[in-house]
């Protein structure tokens, strides 16, 4: 229908309108009262929520786009905000269509009508709070920060951060251990009395993570340069700090390398002195003492220097009488890296033992193909031919081309550079894998005993399915803290696939919320549908009237390097359609904490959730002044 005719619209056409929408709102109750029959038992506060979500999947199992164009032209709801409401807004519709066609409609008042628009919207509000508590003044959107291990004992940032508007403090217990989570809380209770202000916990399980193992080590090679201009030209030459102390020592800030060396022979260096040597490669170097003192001394280098473990250091006088040597020892071995390109073969080994990195001729051609680990067996039990699989957060995809109960090999097809290094410790994600890992691993269980002591939620990595939900519930039950709230974090491709039996799972839970982890799930569902995706996650949350955390990546310039970028911005403005935005840990963490605390205060003005506010415009007040 054209916006052109519908103020010609015939009884008739009136009557066929109403019978499609009230069509609609039968079909909707019907498939909602055959979903209750298994439905969980729920607490009673709960039922209108998983009643709601139910309604509002029924509603969106039809293509209603054709209805919605119809109802906007009469100036009527699209349905396209029915979210916390969906049998209020179809029956707003329906009051509203038989007044314009001159009749009224039976059943529900008008009062009764509309107050359930509030009743929905009301009970999304209280289940935030219960879960994150009160808002922040000015603000409605609940800000998380990661911890750093220095929040262990840096009180100033703590402080620093609730003050900028930090609500919750998450740890992720997949990082440090309980007595560095101890101290970080300590730290955290001092700041909340001195401020004035109160924080919420989030205790978040490392999960069924899939990590490769490490890889093998190499001697460690320490490369020393100076600093270049762009024509070639030294600017500078390369700083080397020489100390006695082998035990312990600190870094000096200036140095581009700290070498701990013998005492005795550190004792005889004199200022002018020359060292000489046959670097890592063969190659002669001098190195010149420009000062010393009894910590240390400083050397300096204009030539490019590669020491290693073994390598000989000479002492000369100015006069060129040479003196006595010494051994560098004591450099860490460095893990190898595997170097992958599109077209080459990895193999992924079920075994402990570190992987090797891949070996090349001469000619930059593969002999032996790198190998990595991943002791999990039951990829290697789930896993299936042609399947995809990716490493580090996307970076290097590739297909699954043989598989047994011991090893994978895969052909690498994408890298995000032409050659990309593989480390240990990368996350692996297998999107169209059915792999059934237990949802708490054994140190999610030793954590889960620390947690519910101290945490006011609990975050379940990697939750796919509703049996995930109901093995965390039946766990806090044994511990007597089935009142904890929980946080489901979807992060797969299966989580996302059951989402709704996740939610109606995790109604039984005195507060929940779900987290849209972006990272995991843009490798697993793509990174093209990944916004797609988090908009389905938060209709269909708010269906349930459970709270949403809008995480990974947010602000992370800021965060991490001290600018953000204008895409940056634009995502943590998106942010404020969900009920609490997560932040990870960097070294303009606090900075970052501001910026998006007046994001949000901003930008609650104009949306919320879906729709749009039309709070008064400075521009339209220019507009205006200047007719």
């Amino acid at each position: 229908m054209s916006p052109s005719t519908h103020k010609h619209l015939s009884n008739d056409a009136f009557d066929d309108l109403i019978k499609r929408v009230e069509t609609l709102r039968l079909k909707v109750i019907q498939q909602a009262e055959l979903a209750e029959k298994s439905l969980p038992a729920l607490p009673a506060e709960r039922i209108s929520c998983a009643q709601n979500l139910l309604h509002y999947l029924a509603l969106r199992s039809e293509d209603i786009r054709p209805l919605q164009d119809e109802l906007t032209c009469l100036g009527l709801s699209s349905l396209g905000r029915a979210e916390p409401h969906v049998l209020a807004t179809i029956d707003a519709v329906l009051h509203n269509l038989y007044l314009l066609s001159g009749r009224r409609r039976g059943g529900e008042t008008v009062d009764e009508v509309f107050s359930a628009f509030d009743t929905g919207a009301d009970c999304l509000i209280d289940n935030t709070a219960r879960l994150f508590g009160p808002p922040a003044k000015q603000r409605r959107g609940h800000i998380i920060v990661t911890m750093p291990v220095e929040a262990a004992d840096d009180y100033l940032m703590v402080h620093q951060l609730l003050v900028s508007g930090m609500n919750c403090m998450r740890i992720n217990c997949a990082h440090d251990y309980p007595e560095i989570w101890s101290r970080m809380i300590k730290t955290l209770r001092s700041a909340e009395r001195a401020t004035g202000r109160s924080c919420k916990i989030l205790m978040d399980l490392g999960g069924p993570k899939l990590r490769l193992g490490p890889m093998e080590t190499t001697p460690a090679v320490l490369k020393i340069r100076p600093v270049r201009a762009a024509n070639g030209r030294i600017r500078r030459a390369a700083r080397i700090w020489l100390t006695p102390t082998r035990e312990f020592f600190s870094e000096m800030p200036a140095a581009d390398a700290t070498l701990a060396l013998d005492p005795e022979w550190f004792s005889k260096l004199k200022t002018g002195d020359r060292i000489r040597f046959k670097d890592f490669r063969g190659s002669s170097r001098v190195w010149r003492i420009r000062d010393v003192t009894a910590d240390g001394c400083w050397a300096e280098s204009k030539k490019t220097s590669y020491v290693a473990n073994g390598t000989v250091l000479q002492s000369h006088r100015v006069n060129g009488d040479a003196m006595a040597k010494t051994e560098i020892a004591g450099l860490a071995p460095q893990d190898s890296v595997c170097l992958v390109r599109p077209g080459d073969v990895l193999f992924v080994s079920a075994t402990v033992e570190p992987g090797k990195q891949a070996i090349l001729d001469s000619d930059g051609e593969l002999l032996n193909p790198g190998r990595v680990s991943l002791a999990i067996p039951e990829v290697y039990r789930d896993v299936r031919l042609g399947e995809p699989i990716f490493f580090d957060d996307g970076r290097i995809g590739g297909i699954v081309e043989k598989c047994s109960a011991e090893q994978l090999q895969i052909r690498i097809t994408h890298t995000r550079k032409p050659v990309e290094q593989l480390e240990g410790n990368r996350g692996v994600n297998l999107p169209d894998t059915d792999l059934n890992l237990a949802a708490l691993s054994t140190k999610d269980l030793q954590d889960i005993e620390f947690a519910s002591r101290h945490a006011d939620m609990i975050g379940l990595s990697f939750t796919n399915c509703s049996d995930d939900v109901r093995a965390l519930y039946q766990h806090m039950q044994k511990l007597g803290r089935e009142n904890i709230g929980a946080i489901l974090k979807i992060e797969t491709k299966r989580g996302f696939s059951n989402l709704p039996d996740i939610l109606l799972e995790a109604l039984k839970f005195n507060a929940c919320g779900v987290m849209i982890a972006r990272g995991d799930l843009a490798v697993e569902c793509g990174f093209v549908r990944m916004s797609e995706a988090q908009e389905e996650i938060m209709w269909i949350c708010e269906a349930a009237h459970v709270p949403v955390i809008w995480a990974t990546q947010v602000l992370e310039g800021l965060t991490k390097r001290g600018h953000a970028s204008r895409a940056e911005i634009t995502d943590a403005a998106m942010a404020q359609q969900a009920e609490a935005v997560m932040l990870n840990k960097g070294r303009h963490i606090i900075e970052a904490v501001e910026v998006l605390d007046d994001i949000l205060h901003r930008m609650q003005g104009h949306h919320r959730k879906k729709r749009s506010m039309l709070r008064k415009l400075h521009l339209a007040s220019q507009f205006d002044q200047g007719s």
